[in-house]
């Protein structure tokens, strides 16, 4: 029985048109009335998916397929090597150092699954001290995106006594002697109005042993309240970099200071026509990745003395696949391209000259680099969606590489297959896609298939593996991931394709792969389930208010729902270039409003079979987004297609969630699928 969500009588005017907004009241997580509407939303869910006969059996195998070893690239830093390791089921990878990666002689430095007895504390920033003597490091609690900074001394494992509050997307640069660091942080928020906690972010100095009330600040710039600082430091420590944001817009301002001379910050890169990201200095000679003039990207050399455009050198040119980034390792570029959306690496010399392939697998994704500017030797870790991390070490001078973290094949491939192809999109534009399913696949309409697309904020998706996809596959699923316009596989006209104005391509290219997978007879309606998260939640909002006719079942995640005041809510404000302001701009309303999943659900349609997930402290994407979809669903709903809504407690945006939350949240989103699904 569908949960009864009551309706207020809410309107408002949006350049001359009346808007309905009846579920405005769950908008308040505080109000007792939303919290019990979300604890009948949960039992309807629970009953729905716990009907299902094998979901034990399906927790149980999914449990066994998350329990193996999962390691981060290691990172060298003095005489030890640092990386992250889950040894199964933790809830939290644990941060150990050793000197010995060919023993398992681990010492534990952070073990995040001691701060909290429900798993949700996670570890979101490390940064060393250039001895390796000291690391800061931010705790984030219930996937929030705050974090408080502290310093641990990893001669004597203690912690400094100070913690850094009210640091968001914080980026920490240590000096020369590791004596202290420039951080960026917001104000305390109960000194500012409400709405106003994640403006004017600001740039302080914080000296090891002192109170953050102590810290000297260093930039403000209360003229422009949405822009934030990163701070870096050069390579020889001389100069502070600033890196300047405003929201996921792909472009940045770079201001900087000489830190021997008492004077301001200079604004190097300040015109807003371009993405900067610096990658190293020479001396006076600043070395920076930039789509500037180049769509897909390039890295560029500038010398302090003369910065003018007219003096800027092309170092490494803008090549056929996209330059996804670049660091210095060795004293050459070390580059990773994406081609077709997935990654190839070269090397460079300093002035630019190819020097050699780093040989990759196909179709895998890097999952981390580590190495500094004059190491021999780099750290790499790449994943596909046949097995999960690979991490290996590379010499520079052999080309050899000496995989480490070895351990036995849980995964066999041998049976299993990705292939790339490319389909049409309405408007005949060619849209990559990437099938993964047992070998042997028979092409007769009856294969469960599972879409996934994401398409928004230049965010490509690149291969990678999932232990509950893993799963899929092994009961007969194919796994289709669509590389969609406005994700960043090909470049800046790529994700411009596919924002504001021109997001309904976005939709356009998801719903023409799942007509391709059908018309080519990989699968059929009543077996394509379709999913995305975030902006692929709301990909996936659109797409069954859409299409409703087309898919099987859908699961839609932490999605953005209501278009019309999404600005207003936490970060929200941070991705208006690429959705737009529909309060503020007429011609974005129109658009806007076309596509907004809340407001183009109409009575009387039969939607597919929807789960919609969320958790109640997410501060990224608030919950209110699936609440008031899955009301207006399910109150529109024609016929017994169930609309559930999962609402998570103590749990975010999906960063930090600890493992008995995520197997517990996968066995009820595949539990629905395979039970949709008659799998």
């Amino acid at each position: 029985m569908t949960v009864h969500t009551k309706k207020v009588n809410i309107e408002e005017n949006y350049h001359g048109t009346i808007v309905q907004d009846p579920y405005r009241w769950l908008e308040d997580p505080k109000d007792t009335e939303v919290q019990a509407w979300v604890d009948a939303q949960n039992e309807q869910t629970r009953a729905y998916v716990s009907d299902y006969s094998d979901r034990q059996k399906l927790k149980d195998k999914l449990t066994d397929v998350w329990n193996y070893p999962k390691y981060s690239v290691p990172r060298k830093e003095g005489e030890y090597y640092y990386f992250s390791m889950n040894d199964g089921l933790q809830n939290q990878a644990v941060f150990y150092r050793t000197t010995d990666l060919t023993s398992e002689d681990f010492e534990v430095i952070l073990d995040p699954n001691t701060i909290s007895e429900e798993g949700t504390a996670a570890i979101t920033s490390l940064s060393f001290s250039k001895d390796g003597n000291r690391l800061a490091y931010g705790i984030s609690l219930n996937g929030s995106d705050w974090q408080d900074i502290k310093i641990r001394n990893l001669a004597t494992g203690q912690d400094e006594k100070e913690v850094l509050n009210w640091c968001k997307f914080c980026s920490i640069a240590w000096n020369e002697e590791g004596t202290g660091f420039y951080y960026n942080r917001f104000a305390d928020p109960s000194t500012v109005a409400a709405g106003e906690e994640s403006y004017y972010n600001k740039v302080y100095w914080h000296e090891i042993g002192t109170s953050q009330e102590e810290d000297k600040l260093i930039f403000e710039d209360l003229d422009n309240k949405e822009h934030s600082f990163n701070p870096i430091l050069s390579d020889d420590f001389r100069y502070l970099l600033l890196n300047v944001w405003k929201g996921t817009e792909n472009k940045s301002r770079i201001y900087y200071k000489d830190l021997q001379e008492d004077g301001e910050f200079v604004k190097l890169l300040a015109n807003d026509d371009a993405q900067y990201t610096f990658i190293g200095n020479e001396g006076t000679t600043f070395f920076f990745i930039t789509n500037f003039q180049a769509p897909k990207e390039k890295i560029i050399a500038i010398d302090l003395n003369n910065p003018s455009h007219d003096n800027w050198t092309d170092i490494v040119a803008e090549q056929d696949d996209v330059l996804s980034f670049g660091q210095i390792i060795n004293r050459q570029f070390v580059v990773g391209y994406l081609h077709n959306a997935y990654y190839e690496m070269k090397i460079h010399a300093l002035d630019g000259a190819f020097v050699k392939d780093v040989p990759l697998p196909s179709f895998v994704s890097l999952s981390g680099m580590s190495g500094k500017k004059d190491d021999k030797s780099m750290f790499i870790g790449y994943t596909s969606y046949l097995s999960p991390g690979t991490t290996a070490s590379y010499d520079f001078e052999t080309d050899e590489m000496t995989y480490i973290f070895k351990r036995d094949a849980k995964f066999d491939t041998a049976d299993f297959e990705t292939t790339q192809v490319f389909y049409p999109s309405k408007d005949g534009t060619q849209i990559p896609m990437f099938l993964t399913h047992k070998k042997g696949l028979e092409l007769n309409g009856e294969n469960p298939v599972l879409l996934y697309g994401y398409g928004g904020f230049n965010v490509s998706l690149t291969p990678s593996f999932s232990p509950a996809l893993r799963l899929w596959m092994e009961e007969g699923g194919v796994y289709a991931v669509a590389n969609l316009r406005g994700g960043g596989e090909f470049g800046e006209e790529w994700y411009n394709a596919g924002t504001l104005a021109n997001k309904q391509n976005v939709f356009d290219d998801f719903i023409a792969a799942a007509e391709w997978l059908i018309e080519k007879k990989y699968t059929q309606t009543a077996k394509l389930a379709i999913m995305g998260g975030s902006n692929g939640g709301l990909l996936v909002g659109a797409c069954i208010t859409q299409r409703p006719d087309l898919y099987g079942a859908a699961v839609c995640q932490v999605p953005v729902i209501d278009m019309l005041r999404y600005h207003k809510f936490t970060v929200g404000r941070y991705w208006v270039t690429d959705y737009g302001n529909a309060e503020a701009n007429a011609e974005d309303f129109d658009f806007m409003m076309n596509y907004s999943p809340l407001h183009n659900v109409h009575e009387g349609t039969t939607y597919p079979p929807t789960i919609i997930t969320t958790a109640d402290t997410d501060d990224r994407v608030v919950p209110l987004h699936a609440k008031k979809f899955a009301a207006t669903l399910q109150a529109a709903q024609q016929g017994e297609n169930p609309i559930l809504l999962r609402v998570e407690k103590n749990a975010g945006h999906g960063m930090g969630k600890p493992t008995v939350k995520i197997i517990e949240e996968q066995t009820d989103v595949y539990s629905f699928l395979f039970k949709t699904l008659n799998i």
